[in-house]
């Protein structure tokens, strides 16, 4: 290991500008990433050498944890932060003579996701064996599905914004090529003090989605919007919790630039990505990086790279240039995986054995883009706004509870939820869940304001004071701090009297 850190270390210097003239190694300034997204077409202007422009292209690699409360093939929990290889079953660790059961759950959840991404549901799925060596791989091989996975041929709409303005923004739609089931691996912790690798096996054989997204994205910022709708879906559905913090959802992104009319570039792999905000940096650094190369005259290389979130840059991690050969084979422990709907369901048939696909389509919830819609509809209020409600974990359950508990109208209250309240959650780093201020508290406050009783700016002091959690009420705030708007003239005119007989000079 610590030949080969050496080696990556010395590359990663090299590649992120160490020790050589020029601008700063980190992503490529704002302006040249906004006109990269902004382009209708995709394409970036020409660069130095002027010759045509380039068209950056971005596919995407998402793996998502199956909500499950156990394993793919195993009854071992599932359970994060556990401590390590706690949770491991016999065929967790490989024994001889251990054979694979397969999770009902875990395809109801893929079989679901498939449906609200559009898919074809494939009546007949096949398991296989992968085969490559790591350390925290202990059978030798991932099962997988890489003939023919459970779900194909869907797509995913999702929204951004042009320029950066929440007011105007674009609908684009990228095509799903498959959902597959499989096996996660374990995880390796390297300790460089004691030159050591330790192998921890809770998450080997915890399921998996893999979604493949087609290269049909130019950027960052669409990449990053695309995986943020899916990680909604993802949440709304229940298939799985997608915390990227928890590594949950991870994201592998092919990034490759062309001239217009010309074959695909060579293209460049960016593993393992767990942040929304990171994959945006990570793409158009490589897009940029790409471009910067091809221009000086160099050649891009067929590699596996890892995006660097302190340089602000992606480093060299292994090359492609000899394509790896995982000997595919059919899983033969494991039977072809049969699915039926409404029309093929035999009469005598026990249900409690079978996935029905019909009915699964029959309980999906509302999905992100029907909720905002519904949002925009009963609210009247901007559909950019039924964006940043969805975007934040529980922010529009919060908004519709408030809204029921008080009388002021709905385009008033969006304005408190979106300026003040998520003010407030951002500064302090924490969901609306977590809030000291409940909607019961912020629907009384606002009352209060709607009968006149307070003014704007007092129910903003009073909306500071409740965030400190002390457990008062709106009203006894009020109180304590003579925060009441004065209904009665007489007592107005005695108060200004008092000020000018006290301040006869002034």
């Amino acid at each position: 290991f610590a030949a080969r850190g050496c080696g990556v270390f010395g590359r990663r210097a090299r590649q992120c500008g160490a020790g050589r003239p020029g601008p700063s190694p980190g992503p490529f300034p704002r302006r040249q990433r906004a006109v990269a997204c902004n382009a209708r077409g995709g394409a970036v202007p020409a660069g130095k050498s002027g010759l045509a422009p380039w068209i950056p292209v971005v596919g995407l690699e998402i793996h998502a944890q199956i909500s499950s409360n156990s394993k793919l093939f195993s009854g071992s929990q599932v359970q994060f932060a556990a401590p390590p290889n706690s949770l491991v079953s016999f065929f967790d660790a490989s024994l001889p003579g251990t054979l694979p059961v397969l999770n009902r759950r875990c395809v109801e959840a893929a079989v679901m996701t498939g449906l609200a991404l559009n898919c074809s549901i494939n009546k007949k799925s096949l398991f296989d064996r992968k085969h490559y060596f790591y350390a925290d791989l202990p059978a030798g091989y991932q099962i997988t599905q890489q003939r023919v996975p459970i779900a194909v041929n869907g797509s995913l709409s999702y929204s951004l914004c042009i320029d950066n303005k929440m007011s105007q923004m674009v609908t684009k739609t990228v095509r799903i090529k498959q959902i597959q089931l499989e096996q996660d691996s374990g995880k390796s912790l390297h300790d460089d003090t004691r030159c050591q690798t330790l192998v921890d096996l809770n998450r080997a054989g915890v399921g998996l989605m893999e979604v493949v997204m087609e290269p049909d994205m130019c950027c960052g910022e669409e990449a990053a919007a695309a995986v943020r709708e899916l990680q909604l879906i993802l949440q709304t559905l229940g298939s799985s919790q997608a915390v990227m913090a928890e590594g949950q959802l991870r994201v592998d992104a092919n990034v490759s630039v062309h001239h217009p009319g010309e074959p695909y570039g060579v293209r460049t792999e960016v593993k393992n990505i767990n942040s929304i905000r990171f994959l945006a940096k990570a793409v158009d650094y490589e897009i940029q990086r790409q471009i910067e190369e091809l221009e000086n005259g160099g050649t891009i290389l067929n590699e596996t790279r890892a995006f660097d979130s302190k340089l602000g840059c992606t480093v060299p991690m292994r090359d492609k240039e000899g394509k790896q050969d995982y000997r595919f084979m059919p899983e033969p422990n494991l039977p072809p995986l049969i699915l039926y709907d409404a029309k093929s369901l035999p009469a005598n048939m026990n249900h409690q054995q079978v996935i029905n696909i019909d009915w699964i389509h029959e309980r999906l919830p509302d999905l992100p883009s029907v909720k905002r819609e519904k949002l925009v509809e009963q609210y009247g209020i901007l559909p950019e706004h039924s964006f940043t409600l969805l975007n934040e974990d529980g922010l529009a359950e919060f908004f519709e509870s408030v809204v029921k508990q008080t009388q002021m109208k709905p385009k008033r209250v969006i304005g408190w939820i979106l300026n003040d309240m998520l003010s407030y959650l951002k500064q302090h780093s924490i969901t609306v869940k977590e809030s000291p201020v409940s909607s019961f508290l912020l629907a009384d406050l606002l009352n209060l304001l709607e009968k006149k009783e307070i003014s704007s700016t007092a129910a903003k002091q009073v909306l500071a004071e409740l965030w400190k959690g002390e457990g008062k009420t709106p009203l006894d705030i009020v109180k304590e701090q003579k925060l009441e708007l004065l209904q009665d003239q007489k007592e107005l005119e005695q108060i200004c009297q008092a000020v000018i007989d006290g301040h006869e000079n002034e």
